[in-house]
């Protein structure tokens, strides 16, 4: 048996430890493509919350999902529902074993029954009229015994049995309803089918109801309470759910039933139905072309009737909600998505004919005065202003007012419930006849620039490359738009159907005329109709006037008249825009008035208003208005001693039909006890009407509420308790159904209260309370039978839904958006606030009152008053069962901290007597609890502090939380409709899996298959479902269910390494090139790719916060199938890494393939380059302009590069340091050739700056600043190195040729410094001249004046000012400070050997020796500047020494050019101002430069361009140099020459590239011996740092010998240390700490130990063979290896 067989390796997760096994197949059908279908029963399983990952699963009260799934599906998920052949094993269909019995006795047994049947029916039609003879009930006794034998079971099938049963339950004896009862007992407990069967059929028997007393409509919803028992285990914890009377129980049941079995017959098979239907009435037998249209309209009369039932019609009459905008469901909407242009509308206006408006008073507490003397209890008023949960506009009926805060209180509309408000913000409208009714047109308001109109509806602004394609609608033919769709004419034709015989002929007729069709209409042909927008309307306009209350009600609500029937209607009234539901219903019932002549309506004029018979009614008729009347007259048919049933019947008929007058009349009950007459007037009335069998069918039950109240109020008068309590007994006596509800409104508690308050002097009370509490088991059925009944509505919407989803046709049942919209209650912002409470009282400052509630815990209520006398008072609203009662504080307060805390209820404000809790709270509290889920509603709470900490005298209370039972059912819904939608794309997810992965063709199919479902899911939305939130909750559902885990899926590596998304973005890669032309099959290839990208990542992951609820997460991880933590990972922001992880991986392959085959080649750089900008430009083309997969595009690159070896890589950059380099010496060049050269150094530089985070930025940035150094010091610097700098800065870890520029700029500061320390020098010099001779002329003037002596000692001064101004002479010319002619311009540049790569061989050794003297005088005077600013800077220790050398530049004149040369080039011309032939080597001797440097120099001078001549000579080795003849060769005649020797590039292979290597190498090694001698401990990464830098400086490792035989290598910085940590942590040799990531340890490998490895440690027991970096090799004993016998090579690292 495939059906017993449990399928528990699978699982689906639902949620947080919830997950759906697969558990048996219930049946199977032949789907809309043809192929079968199967129904899987999977079951909700929650598993163990014990921390293991293998804990068993727990079944959760067998919940369960019918799910019909395909053969692919099967496949796909359910393994073991295959046979050997792969094939679907189907439901067995052997029939049951006839047990232990013989066919011959059998065969006997069911000749007896067949006679007992017969008997029993003879029998039941002799005792008409009499007590039932004992013959009867021993025949009815047997029958139930044979009925218990289950191979008898077809026998009673017989249609005689269906007559016995229905005879005998409407029989008025009990005995033979009892037996029945055991007979139905009997049939049904063989198996659901046979009971759900025998529940149908009778309960579709004519009048059945009217045969069926208390007990046998119990019986009967006894037995169908548990047949559903176990099909919808659905809890309603926490919702209130009203009390539903038997009879309209056992109606929803009646329904129910009818659809549940027109359900299983549209799903079952042809072989399932005609056994399944042999209990079935004939009529229900119906062809399957019309299953699905008595399916649609049975659902919908259950939709109706469920309305009803729960009371959801109540909210018909409030304003609708505004129409949710069609945006996509699965994108998190901003703040503002839900701001919409308005446009004008018509509108409803109710206003006042005597009251006053707030806008003729000058000041508010004028208004306010008027307001409170003026308004009446049941006068109608309307809200003014916002005011907590009631919105300004808002309308309701006054009730009552007190000396509190707010002191008035409305019953208002908009929320079924009474609020407290203020007197200022209401406006009166006055009592029914004192209200008018205007429709007007009003103009919204639009706020901005005036005459600014809104944008069309079509209109949205462009947020993505691509449009999303399942939001746009698809395009609808024209003549389809013209036309109602079959859903919509369905939902008209319920309403037809409702129409009495003749009036559907007339609409048949209609029809007919209109269509012009060939065929004459009847019940086939109907439902197939095609029927007009223009026809539909003049039926939507006909309907009202020919349907009741309920049905119009209905129509209302429904959606077809909400789009077409309002339009209709304002055409015809000549209103410019549509009505609601609600201005309709005014306006029809105005135009439904037959039109009266003028006498007649003068008469009616004057006719006398309204007066009743009661004073104390005439307040109630007058508030009630028109329909008031009926009070009247009933009032006036109760009014004699002896009612006259014919003057009762037309009152209760109307009040059947317009039931708000009777329901007035009891909620009348629930005033003060203050109008008394009132009250024993009402019971009066009602106590009469019970009398009357017609009275029971009006809804009693919803006013009963009325008559609680009045039962519990502790002023209520004894006499009036004496009335109701006679009225209640009648009633129940009367209808045993109000029995059960009032013992679950606890109407047995309040009974006996009230005997006990009156001590028992109240008549028939206790009999009442016992009649009460007979009903607690009939109660607990009700309750039960509400949920039942509920949770299988949901389920079969749900159904629905997924039939939806699964045959993609449409929903074309009546009232689904309806039932949609109520079941979805609570999912608006308005349903939220958790208030509970009418008003809230303090017992001092209540101007601060609002500090309680406004949740910021940084505001207070404090109290002012005596020690102990401090409370606070909740008047709660009524039925509010607090579930926790939560008092804030804070520490901080002190002596204002509360400290003991006594919780009292009550029933009014006078009797709050009993203590609920007293709490003592500690002085760290913060948040108190006083009350937990409280049994009874009280409706008065009061928190009364009775001491504070510290002996305080005053208190301060923070805040005040209350949670009560949840009042919507959209919680419920919500965890239901996402399940459903979960499981459902979780298997279609799996399905579509599992065909990739057999073919990965079928990837590109995928596009359409997603755009499909998203598209059907966001047309539901948009059709279906009321506000954003729970269309958000649906998207969200959907999009984590199917999408993530298809990403996941198609993104995880197969077999051979690589995934199915990653081959699919391989393919578009190498056919991107051939894609342009839009003909070929390339184009269509790549367009199908970019469409899935698009659509896998058009949904960006929500960055905002979570919402703050409590999610319960599973302790232990559960890793036994790959779908287990979908739950959780199922994310948007999962889907984003999952695919950035597999673009990266692509790109890493296209980048090493491509590092692989052309690495060597001399265009590699301009190659890779562009293979970089395609990657950069396919990244923008599949995922759009998104950063993730910018950045994942980049580190594919750096991946890639980092598999490179140490020499390899070392090339790479090479070669990039030395393109860029020629780019910017090329882009000197100017014109086109220099701005290409300047777009190729941008490409460079955008792919050059993912070297950043590697290893290989430090040999980058040591080839870089080589060839920096040359440009800068051979041609000068420019503007485009510091933007290089600026884009490629992070690329030079050491920021060494940032400190170049630096240094730069700081020689030139020097230098400018220099020039005016020259001019500061030169005007001294000046001044000392102009002193001498100054003394010189006085000296000569004062001859004739002085004596000899003085004369003497005057020549002797001047004679020694002589000789010093000579000996000053001396020196300076020996500095040659002054020259004649003209003084040629020398810069000195100051380069500092840290940053600068200067090498020996380029240093002038001695610089007086080469340069010519006024070059020399120059250099001197500089070195003693930059000595006196040293000396300056530094005040002890030795000074910095300039070191010269040959390299800068010079600019030398040579007749009309301007030389450009290097300075060994000016140094060698300089020669030729003096001498005609130089030799070579005797140049080679003077400037001590190796040979290729002074040949590399010679080089440009020698060329066609240069001015000199080479000339070999045999007694010269080298040759000489002359200057150029003109007339031997041409050359330029003017203008600038550059004569600079080219760069010269460094070969990445060579000595140096190798000692780069071994630096690395010997890092390594230090690194890993520092940590290992350090243990488990590790070491902070600064001191590893440390210890590197000194073990390199100093020893014993690295040898000394070996270091100084790395050369130039061999300097080691921090950062080169920190680059090998970084590696060593890529690589896996180090690991960090998880807690302090800065703390670093060594990670011992898993070692894999070979037979003939011996361990080098005799300690040790694992194999350690050297640790060897590429060609250098240190052995050390006791170092572990890593994870094979070979060499563990470093390359690149991160």
């Amino acid at each position: 048996m495939v059906g017993e067989l449990r399928y528990r390796e699978f699982r689906v997760p639902l949620g947080p430890g919830l997950h759906a096994y697969p558990d048996e197949l219930i049946r199977q059908r032949v789907g809309p493509d043809g192929h079968p279908e199967y129904q899987i029963r999977w079951l909700i399983l929650r598993r163990g919350d014990d921390g293991e990952g293998d804990s068993a699963p727990v079944d959760c009260k067998a919940e369960h999902i019918l799910l019909w799934m395909s053969d692919d599906e099967i496949y796909a998920n359910c393994h073991k529902m295959l046979g050997e052949d792969g094939q679907v094993i189907g439901p067995s269909q052997e029939p049951a074993e006839a047990g232990a019995l013989d066919k011959s006795v059998l065969g006997e047994m069911e000749t007896d029954v067949k006679s007992l049947i017969q008997r029993a029916l003879r029998q039941l039609q002799e005792c008409v009229g009499t007590a039932p003879p004992a013959p009867l009930l021993h025949t009815a006794h047997v029958l139930s015994a044979y009925a218990s034998i289950e191979p008898l079971t077809g026998v009673f099938k017989d249609p005689r049995v269906l007559d016995l049963l229905m005879h005998m339950l409407s029989s008025p004896d009990y005995q033979i309803r009892w037996s029945a009862g055991r007979m139905i007992q009997a049939l049904s407990s063989h198996d659901a089918g046979t009971r759900t069967q025998i529940l149908l059929s009778l309960s579709q028997q004519e009048a059945i109801e009217k045969h069926l007393d208390f007990d046998s409509r119990c019986a009967l919803l006894a037995l169908f309470a548990q047949a559903t028992l176990a099909e919808h285990p659905m809890s309603f914890e926490g919702v209130q759910l009203p009390q539903v009377p038997g009879r309209l129980l056992f109606s929803l049941v009646k329904r129910y039933l009818h659809v549940t079995f027109l359900l299983d017959q549209m799903s079952g098979s042809a072989g399932e139905q005609g056994p399944q239907s042999s209990f079935v009435p004939e009529e229900l037998n119906v062809g399957r072309d019309r299953l699905e249209l008595e399916f649609s309209m049975a659902m919908g009369a259950l939709i109706s009737e469920l309305v009803q039932a729960m009371r959801w019609d109540w909210a018909s009459s409030r304003p609708g909600r505004r129409a949710r905008a069609s945006s996509s469901i699965f994108q998190p909407q901003p703040a503002d998505a839900g701001l919409a242009f308005p446009r004008p509308h018509a509108q409803l206006i109710r206003r006042s004919r005597r009251f006053r408006s707030r806008t003729e008073f000058a000041s508010g507490n004028s208004y306010a005065l008027y307001v409170r003397d003026m308004l009446r209890p049941g006068m109608w008023v309307r809200m003014l202003d916002n005011y907590e949960e009631i919105t300004a506009g808002d309308e309701g009926r006054f009730r009552q007012s007190n000396d509190g805060v707010p002191p008035a209180q409305v019953l208002w509309e908009s929320t079924g419930r009474t609020y407290w408000v203020h007197w200022h913000m209401l406006e009166i409208l006055g009592f029914e006849e004192d209200i008018e009714n205007v429709v007007e047109y009003q103009e919204p308001v639009v706020s901005g620039a005036l005459g600014v109109a809104p944008p069309s509806r079509r209109w949205k602004p462009i947020t993505e490359l691509f449009a999303v394609p399942y939001v746009v609608p698809e395009e609808g033919d024209a003549e389809e738009s013209e036309h109602l769709t079959q859903a919509e004419w369905w939902e008209l034709l319920f309403f037809i159907k409702k129409l009495s015989a003749a009036e559907q002929q007339q609409v048949v007729q209609l029809l007919q005329d209109n269509l012009d069709g060939e065929h004459v209409l009847d019940n086939e042909i109907l439902p197939e109709l095609t029927v007009p927008i223009e026809l539909a309307q003049d039926l939507l306009l006909s309907l009202p006037q020919q349907l009741d209350d309920s049905a119009l009600r209905d129509l209302f609500n429904c959606y077809v008249y909400r789009k077409y029937g309002s339009e209709a209607l304002a055409g015809q009234l000549g209103y410019p825009y549509p009505l609601d539901a609600q201005q309709a219903a005014f306006v029809l019932k105005a135009e439904a008035r037959p039109q009266e002549s003028e006498g007649v309506a003068s008469a009616e004029a004057k006719e006398p208003p309204l007066q009743s018979a009661s004073p104390a009614l005439q307040r109630l008729v007058e508030g009630l208005g028109p329909s008031g009347k009926l009070l009247v007259d009933l009032e006036r048919a109760l009014s004699s001693e002896v009612p006259q049933e014919s003057e009762v019947k037309p009152c209760l008929l109307q009040l059947r039909r317009q039931p708000q007058p009777f329901l007035t009349l009891m909620q009348s009950l629930d005033t003060p006890a203050t109008n008394k007459a009132l009250h024993l007037t009402v019971l009066r009335i009602l106590s009469q009407l019970v009398n009357f069998p017609e009275a029971l069918l009006l809804p009693w039950h919803e006013a009963m509420d009325a008559c609680m109240a009045c039962l519990r109020s502790p002023n209520t008068d004894r006499e009036v308790l004496q009335e109701l309590i006679f009225f209640l007994h009648r009633l129940t006596s009367t209808s045993r159904d109000y029995a059960v509800i009032l013992n679950q409104l606890g109407a047995r508690e309040a009974i006996s209260k009230a005997l006990e308050k009156h001590r028992g002097k109240l008549e028939l009370g206790q009999e009442l309370r016992d009649a009460v509490f007979k009903c607690e088991k009939h109660a607990h059925l009700y309750r039960k039978l509400t949920t039942n009944i509920l949770g299988g509505c949901i389920q079969m919407v749900l159904g629905q839904i997924e039939e939806h989803r699964r045959t993609h046709r449409p929903i074309n049942i009546p009232f689904f958006d309806v039932v949609l919209r109520y079941l979805c209650q609570g999912s608006s912002e308005d349903m939220k606030k958790d208030r509970y409470w009418e008003k809230v009282e303090v017992s001092s400052n209540p101007h601060r009152i609002g500090k309680l509630t406004d949740r910021n815990p940084k505001t207070y209520w404090e109290s002012s008053g005596t020690a102990g006398s401090h409370s606070i008072t909740l008047h709660m609203r009524k039925g509010v069962l607090i579930r926790k009662l939560t008092l804030l504080v804070a520490g901080e307060d002190s002596s204002y901290m509360p400290a003991f805390v006594v919780v009292c209820g009550g029933d009014s404000i006078s009797s709050v007597n009993t203590e609920l809790n007293a709490v003592n709270v500690m002085p760290s509290a913060s948040r108190v609890v006083l009350l937990e889920n409280l049994s009874r509603f009280w409706p008065i709470i009061q928190i009364r502090i009775k001491r504070c900490q510290q002996g305080g005298i005053d208190t301060r209370i923070r805040g005040l939380e209350v949670q009560g039972p949840k009042l919507a059912f959209w919680p419920v819904f919500r965890e239901q409709l996402c399940r459903h939608t979960r499981l459902f794309y979780m298997v279609r997810a799996q399905a579509w899996s599992q065909d990739i992965t057999e073919d990965r063709r079928s990837l590109l199919h995928l596009s359409s298959r997603l755009n499909g479902a998203l598209r059907q899911e966001q047309n539901f939305a948009d059709r279906f479902l009321p506000d954003d939130e729970a269309a958000q909750a649906l998207g969200k559902t959907c999009w984590e269910a199917l999408v993530s885990p298809l990403v996941q899926n198609i993104t995880s590596p197969d077999e051979d390494s690589s995934s199915s998304l990653g081959w699919l973005l391989d393919q578009y890669l190498e056919c991107r090139d051939a894609a342009h032309n839009p003909q070929s099959r390339a184009a269509a290839f790549s367009s199908r790719v970019r469409r899935l990208t698009h659509l896998l990542v058009h949904v960006e992951p929500c960055e905002a916060a979570p919402p703050v609820v409590a999610i319960p997460q599973p302790k232990g991880r559960n890793r036994s199938h790959d779908w287990s933590s979908l739950a959780t990972r199922g994310l948007p922001s999962s889907i984003m890494r999952n695919l950035t992880r597999c673009w990266r991986a692509v790109v890493e392959e296209q980048v090493n393939k491509f590092l692989t085959s052309s690495w060597r080649e001399d265009d590699f750089v301009p190659r890779y380059c562009e293979l970089f900008y395609k990657l950069q430009k396919s990244s923008s083309e599949l995922f759009g302009p998104r950063a993730a997969f910018l950045l994942a595009m980049q580190n594919g690159c750096a991946d890639a590069l980092l598999r490179l070896p140490f020499l390899r890589a070392t090339h790479v950059t090479e070669q990039f340091a030395r393109h860029i380099d020629q780019r910017i010496q090329g882009s000197r060049m100017g014109g086109a050739r220099g701005m290409e050269m300047l777009a190729q150094l941008q490409r460079c530089l955008e792919s050059v700056l993912i070297f950043s985070r590697l290893e290989i930025a430090t040999t980058f940035e040591h080839y870089y600043q080589h060839y920096m150094a040359d440009r800068l010091l051979s041609v000068g610097s420019s503007w485009l190195e510091g933007a290089v700098m600026e884009q490629i800065g992070l690329c030079f870890p050491n920021r060494l040729p940032q400190q170049m520029l630096q240094s730069l700029h700081t020689s030139e500061e020097l230098q400018r410094q220099f020039h005016v320390y020259q001019l500061q020098q030169l005007d001294q010099e000046l001044l000392k001249l102009e002193d001498t001779k100054k003394k010189m002329q006085v000296a000569h003037g004062d001859s004739g004046k002085e004596h000899k002596s003085k004369k003497e000692e005057a020549a002797r001064e001047t004679a020694a000012v002589t000789t010093a101004e000579e000996d000053g002479e001396e020196e300076d010319g020996e500095e040659e400070l002054y020259y004649e002619g003209t003084m040629p311009e020398v810069c000195v540049l100051v380069l500092s050997p840290r940053y600068w790569p200067v090498k020996s061989v380029c240093h002038m050794l001695n610089p007086t020796a080469c340069l010519p003297s006024y070059l020399k005088g120059t250099l001197n005077h500089y070195s003693n500047f930059y000595s006196k600013s040293q000396s300056h800077a530094v005040e002890e220790g030795s000074h910095r020494r300039l070191q010269w050398t040959w390299q800068g530049r010079a600019e030398l004149q040579f007749g009309d050019q301007l030389l450009h040369v290097s300075t060994v080039q000016m140094w060698l011309l300089l020669y030729f101002n003096d001498l005609k032939v130089v030799s070579v080597e005797s140049l080679l001797a003077l400037s001590e430069l190796p040979p290729d440097v002074l040949h590399h120099a010679i080089g440009p001078l020698t060329s066609s361009r240069g001015p000199l001549d080479l000339q070999e000579q045999r007694d010269k080795p080298g040759g000489v140099l002359k200057i150029r003849d003109d007339s031997e060769e041409p050359r330029p005649r003017r203008g600038n020459v550059w004569l600079i020797p080219p760069q010269r590039y460094l070969n990445a292979e060579d000595e140096e590239g190798r000692n780069l290597e071994k630096r690395r190498n010997l890092l390594n090694c230090l690194v890993v011996r520092i940590l290992k001698a350090h243990g488990d401990e590790g070491l902070h990464i600064d001191q590893l740092v440390c210890l590197v830098l000194e073990a390199w400086e100093n020893g014993p490792c690295p040898p000394r010998g070996l270091v100084s035989s790395l050369g130039r290598g061999a300097a080691c910085s921090s950062t080169d240390v920190l680059s090998c940590i970084l590696h060593l942590l890529g690589k896996g040799t180090l690991r960090r700490h998880d807690d302090r990531p800065q703390m670093l340890f060594y990670a011992v490998p898993v070692t894999v130990m070979e037979p003939h490895t011996e361990s080098l440690n005799p300690g040790s027991t694992g194999p350690n063979p050297p640790l060897t970096f590429h060609t250098l090799q240190i052995r050390s004993r006791g170092v572990p290896y890593a994870s094979c016998t070979g060499t563990q090579s470093f390359s690149t690292f991160r």
